[in-house]
């Protein structure tokens, strides 16, 4: 794709079919400012550079039929959401359907050569299979702070090898299209917001809780990403003063208390104190144990395992708590691997954040799990491209 949009009104038509898919001329001018002919000059010299074509003739509104227009159905985004431990790759259309969808196992820590290797071997394989022959932008996703401009992660605690790495510009050239890169918390709060439970909220949290702790922040319907592309970073927050080292180099953060390796290190030692018979046999098994095992002899009704969610869910409301305080949302949306653990951690999380929050910041505040589990991020990355791309260059 090499036309981009020429002014903000054709920006904003653009964006307009992306998220309510094909619509007829009169039905886009009832929604942005422009008299008739203006709307229509704008709707001509977007179907001239193809990315509109038109889509028939819409449904009668009492007069002559209007004609239909949509985004060009050829159109391929691709969305990368890499993970501490996993990566998930999909191609999406125009309109973010998604398309296809591969996830695999992955240790970010190998460093960027060899995670770019798996992911450009993932999306070639779906491109194999007849869902595109290119692609014409891709978002990705990675678990660390990232400097936002230059598509740069910067000191990422958990990345060794990755800071300062180019990955915009390294996968725009392997992959031979526009790229954007973001922090992964903040890709999950833009697909839940695109698709999924916070579409009609402006101001929410999106926390993520997996092998760290991160929250993406929407502010009127956009991420807001700070003065160097760190805010939200609240998985360093201290909990404990002078507690446990963290891989960030502080000690007592959040992250070192509950998070998907902070929870499978308690329930190892948990199993070999002999607190929990469950444990202790799922580590016979598996020589390891992780979040899915703590989750599923909590289900199992350990009580060891219990306590140990609940514990954390607390450490994550007391935090929770005063990011309510202060930022006063209408939605937190709790997502990330962790969220195997249901409905024991979520109580837990609200009950910290209904008891320490004011009333008036949590009377009508919904705190909820996302909708789209690990496609929330592949969503996520393809608007992150597609609002690039759809805005004037």
């Amino acid at each position: 794709m090499t036309a981009r949009p020429a002014n903000a009104h054709q920006a904003r038509l653009l964006r307009l079919l992306r998220d309510g898919g094909p619509n007829s001329r009169a039905q886009l001018g009832d929604q942005v400012d422009l008299s008739r002919s203006k709307l229509a000059v704008e709707v001509d010299r977007l179907l001239e550079t193809g990315l509109v074509v038109a889509d028939g003739l819409a449904a009668s509104r009492g007069g002559r039929r209007s004609h239909n227009v949509r985004l060009n159905p050829q159109l391929r985004f691709l969305g990368v959401d890499i993970g501490a431990t996993s990566v998930d790759v999909a191609v999406t259309n125009a309109e973010l359907e998604t398309l296809g969808h591969l996830n695999q196992p992955l240790d970010v820590r190998e460093g960027p050569v060899v995670v770019f290797e798996q992911v450009l071997a993932m999306a070639a394989k779906l491109k194999a299979t007849g869902l595109a022959e290119g692609f014409d932008g891709a978002g990705i996703g990675v678990p660390g702070p990232v400097r936002f401009p230059e598509g740069v992660p910067v000191a990422p605690p958990i990345m060794p090898g990755w800071d300062g790495f180019p990955v915009r510009e390294a996968l725009s050239q392997e992959l031979g299209c526009p790229v954007m890169v973001d922090n992964d918390v903040n890709l999950m709060a833009m697909g839940e917001q695109h698709a999924g439970v916070a579409r009609t909220v402006a101001d929410f949290l999106c926390v993520k809780i997996g092998t760290g702790i991160g929250c993406g922040i929407v502010v009127g319907g956009q991420v807001y990403r700070g003065t160097t592309g760190s805010a939200g970073d609240i998985g360093h927050i201290q909990v404990v003063p002078d507690g446990r080292p963290c891989a960030c180099g502080n000690r007592g953060c959040l992250e070192a208390y509950f998070s998907g390796a902070a929870l499978a290190r308690d329930a190892v030692e948990a199993a070999q104190q002999g607190l929990s018979a469950e444990l202790a046999a799922r580590l016979e098994t598996n020589g390891g144990l992780t979040a899915v095992d703590v989750a599923a002899a909590a289900a199992a009704g350990d009580a060891t395992a219990l306590d140990l969610i609940r514990e954390g869910g607390n450490r994550v409301g007391q935090v929770i708590a005063g990011l309510v305080s202060f930022f006063n949302p209408g939605l937190v949306v709790i997502g990330g691997g962790v969220t195997g653990l249901g409905h024991t951690l979520l109580a837990a999380i609200r009950t910290q954040v209904y008891r320490q929050s004011l009333p008036l910041a949590t009377g009508n505040l919904p705190i909820v799990l996302g909708e789209l589990g690990p496609t929330a991020g592949v969503i996520g990355a393809a608007r992150l491209i597609s609002d690039h791309l759809f805005s004037p260059a």
